[in-house]
């Protein structure tokens, strides 16, 4: 989880249009939003590195507060399969982004039972 946090920070802060997308639309400044999710990435990556007993339950907390991205990701894939006449492409596409959201269920388990230094 650790590297995943990294890796996913550093673009983030790279390249933010990567993730932009992912913003739903109620949300104001979406580049804001990318930049301020990629800092709480790499610093939650820091925190589990370090073991700090603060780093599981803000990772969990990241993992809920980026749920939202992911829902959309999904919403916008289902409407490009409809647009698109179901192109294989769009359903694929569709189908990972929708298998996506429960998966971050146990990758917030995880997050609540990262070891910690004075555990």
């Amino acid at each position: 989880m650790t590297a995943a946090f990294l890796v996913s920070g550093v673009v983030h802060l790279v390249r933010p249009s990567v993730f932009e997308p992912l913003i739903p639309p109620a949300l104001p400044r979406p580049r804001e939003i990318v930049y301020a999710s990629g800092v709480a990435e790499l610093a939650c990556a820091a925190g589990l590195l370090a073991k700090a007993r603060w780093a599981g339950p803000a990772s969990a907390a990241l993992l809920v507060g980026v749920w939202p991205g992911n829902l959309q990701t999904a919403l916008d894939a289902t409407t490009r399969v409809r647009e698109g006449g179901g192109q294989p492409r769009h359903v694929a596409t569709a189908v990972l982004a929708w298998a996506r959201i429960p998966l971050q269920i146990p990758m917030i388990r995880a997050a609540l039972a990262a070891p910690r230094a004075d555990a």
